[in-house]
């Protein structure tokens, strides 16, 4: 993993680190799904004051660690803002079309059952 430099920095795991499992575990949770959605229709950054779950605050951090440590998404500070990006480059390297396939099915669900993003 990572080595963390200062308090500002959040670990990653390293592209040789992200494992199937653990992706597939981060986007298996519709709060989680719903963040790389969102994640997945800009192509840059949204802080996590962006994103409005039904949760409380520790579940949503919570969920945000779930994606940032499988290795999803990349946190980082920008300011006092923690900044959240889809790290589509490294999870297209490792598993082409997983993500667009995952994408396009719960985009296809959504439209389905009614459900926003």
């Amino acid at each position: 993993m990572t080595t963390v430099t200062n308090t500002r920095e959040l670990a990653h795991p390293e592209r040789d680190e992200i494992r199937l499992e653990g992706i597939l575990h981060a986007l298996s949770d519709p709060m989680r799904m719903r963040v790389v959605r969102a994640l997945a229709t800009t192509e840059g950054e949204l802080s996590c004051s962006y994103f409005v779950l039904p949760v409380t605050k520790s579940t949503t951090t919570h969920h945000f660690r779930v994606l940032r440590e499988s290795g999803v998404i990349r946190q980082v500070y920008r300011g006092t803002a923690k900044m959240n990006g889809l790290r589509r480059d490294d999870l297209d390297a490792l598993f082409p079309g997983l993500l667009d396939s995952v994408l396009d099915a719960a985009g296809r669900q959504a439209g389905r059952l009614g459900d926003g993003v």
